[in-house]
């Protein structure tokens, strides 16, 4: 019987057989705390950790991520929004802190949870090495893919033309409201950074039908309507990979965005910070060859 399990994945990584590989939806699990049964798969404080460790065993099991009846083992973070970057060569004994992983073993899956900000998968389809890494505005305003990047060249003498990237699904800018503060950072970091951010007005059909109802005594005139700034972080981190060397035919993007779509993906602005969690994926075959 086929699993109702649904697993999203990057046609070009699709094509290598050494390789798993996915992005979660939150389609057909067993947690009940977000409605209806779904997959969630982050420890999160609204549901029990059996749900989340049966939803684990499904998502593992439909990637091919199993040898026989056994998971291979499952390496996550406690995510903090930052640059660092863990090099895994076996299952660690302690829990890791930090935003990235990367490793060349093989039988060992790195993941990172998202119900908003992007997961990024790396690989190097030359010398079989890979990382995934969780890319909010923070992670990215630090740059953690394009160090992402350095740190797979450093430890697994990867060269940037072998690399392909996935960014998988996140808030897209349709969505992604954010402060002036953000942009001030990103802009202090990124020369070119006003590309990736669009501003917009409220519409006020009382001000445009009465305007001297909303006279003030600031120029020119009238008050202001408040300006709403909104953040493209795919292409923020589409360009970082660039930068890096990543060739741009080798980066892809979904274009799935979590806010807009609450039916198929977990999302903590569309749902209030309820929510559940999301993982993205990545493993070498333990038959793979170096």
């Amino acid at each position: 019987m086929k699993s109702p399990v649904q697993i999203l994945q990057a046609e070009s990584l699709k094509q290598l057989p050494w390789l798993v590989h996915g992005f979660s939806t939150r389609v057909a699990g067993t947690s009940r705390v977000y409605g209806g049964k779904a997959l969630n798969l982050g420890l999160t404080q609204h549901d029990s950790h059996a749900a989340v460790e049966r939803n684990r065993l499904a998502f593992l099991r439909h990637i091919g991520a199993v040898s026989g009846k056994r998971p291979w083992p499952l390496v996550t973070l406690r995510q903090i929004h930052s640059d660092l970057i863990h090099l895994v060569s076996q299952v660690p004994e302690c829990p890791l802190v930090g935003d990235g992983l990367v490793t060349q073993q093989p039988g060992i899956v790195l993941a990172v949870q998202t119900a908003d900000c992007l997961p990024i998968i790396l690989v190097d389809v030359k010398r079989k090495a890979v990382g995934v890494f969780h890319a909010g505005w923070r992670g990215t305003v630090k740059r953690i893919v394009e160090k992402g990047v350095g740190v797979m060249r450093l430890h697994f003498g990867s060269a940037t033309r072998d690399i392909h990237a996935a960014i998988g699904p996140g808030i897209h800018n349709c969505c992604y409201q954010v402060g002036p503060e953000v942009r001030d950072q990103f802009e202090s970091q990124f020369a070119y950074a006003a590309t990736w951010f669009r501003e917009t007005k409220d519409s006020d059909e009382i001000r445009e039908k009465y305007p001297l109802l909303f006279l003030s005594a600031r120029a020119p005139g009238h008050s202001e309507l408040p300006k709403k700034i909104f953040l493209d972080l795919v292409e923020a981190n589409r360009r970082q990979l660039m930068d890096a060397g990543v060739k741009a035919k080798n980066i892809s993007a979904s274009p799935l965005c979590t806010a807009c779509r609450p039916d198929l993906l977990f999302s903590h602005r569309a749902e209030r910070g309820v929510t559940g969690r999301m993982l993205a994926v990545v493993a070498i075959r333990p038959e793979a060859r170096q």
